[in-house]
């Protein structure tokens, strides 16, 4: 699903805002300040770089956007994103230190996350319980709480915008791409249908004016995985998929839910709710019964055989994001050669 315009890309690098935009007029220039390294991610409209900051050495991710593949309505999210992500600052959301605005190009500049997503790093562990699953949620629940409070609606949360900042702590999540971000000042004012298959709330599947309870769906969904090891609604057929999310039609199967705390499904039964009025807040889930349980009593409470389930899903999700992106490779070399043949 798209969000009104396209977005510039989706990669493992999402802007936060800090400052208004440099121009290329003044004397900073991106190409005055940064050494560029490696390339870290592509998109349809940019490209993630590394790069170092001649003055102090500091390493960054630098999401560098083509202008000239941007239509107007492109233009407007990428300004409207910088805007909303100023506002953020958050240990658990991702920094975005600088922007510069030049003639042919924008450069976010942002801190770089070398842990990968967290997900590659549960389905590392060999042991793995409800206590680490109820620390991840603790800190969806006060990162996306924080934006929340700030009249700010991710639209876009799953899996793969939930990096870490580095290999050896696995405290420091972060969330990534707020590309769909948009300001909600009033409940029930969104109305642009956009989001990921399968994470996507069911008010947005109905066309209907929504807000920010949308990404309480979306997390509900994805505790339903770290706790379950697949995703509540699975179809192959697209319509059949939003068909059952629409009706919040999903069930907790005895074979891999039998073990699991009665009050871990009560808390995804209170996120997965049809009806957004329903929805837990993330100030309500954060004092859920579940979230309030003694560290030692979760610990106890083993996932093992649900860790193996997330394996093969985890394996399948990224082998689907790999076809994917070569498939963009491809649209995008075949794009280059009609192009060219048309000269």
């Amino acid at each position: 699903m798209g969000c009104g315009g396209s977005k510039p890309a989706t990669t493992t690098a999402a802007p936060q805002a800090a400052g208004a935009p440099k121009k290329a007029s003044g004397k900073k220039t991106f190409d005055g300040e940064y050494k560029r390294g490696r390339t870290l991610g592509e998109g349809a409209f940019s490209v993630v770089i590394e790069a170092t900051k001649k003055s102090t050495g500091e390493s960054f991710a630098v999401k560098v956007v083509t202008k000239s593949k941007l239509t107007k309505e492109d233009e407007v999210a990428l300004k409207d994103e910088i805007q909303v992500l100023k506002e953020l600052q958050h240990d658990h959301i991702i920094r975005l230190y600088d922007v510069f605005e030049e003639k042919s190009y924008w450069y976010l500049i942002t801190e770089q996350m070398k842990g990968g997503e967290l997900f590659d790093r549960i389905v590392s562990k060999s042991y793995y319980n409800e206590k680490e699953a109820r620390d991840v949620c603790k800190i969806l629940f006060e990162s996306i709480g924080y934006c929340h409070a700030r009249s700010i609606a991710h639209r876009d949360l799953k899996p793969e915008n939930l990096l870490l900042l580095s290999e050896d702590d696995d405290s420091m999540v972060k969330i990534a791409d707020f590309g769909f971000a948009k300001k909600c000042l009033t409940p029930n004012s969104l109305t642009t249908q956009c989001g990921t298959p399968g994470y996507v709330a069911p008010e947005i599947l109905e066309g209907v004016a929504y807000d920010t309870k949308s990404d309480m769906w979306s997390l509900g969904v994805i505790i339903y995985i770290i706790l379950g090891g697949y995703p509540p609604f699975i179809e192959q057929n697209q319509r059949e998929l939003f068909r059952k999310i629409r009706r919040g039609q999903y069930e907790f199967h005895e074979e891999y839910w039998g073990s699991v705390s009665a009050d871990a499904k009560d808390l995804i039964s209170k996120l997965l709710t049809v009806d957004p009025a329903k929805r837990l807040s993330c100030e309500e889930a954060l004092q859920h019964k579940w979230m309030m349980q003694d560290a030692s009593v979760l610990a106890a409470a083993d996932l093992g055989t649900n860790l193996s389930e997330l394996r093969k899903y985890n394996a399948k999700r990224k082998f689907k994001a790999a076809v994917q992106a070569v498939i963009i490779a491809n649209k995008m070399t075949s794009l280059g050669a009609d192009f060219k043949a048309n000269l």
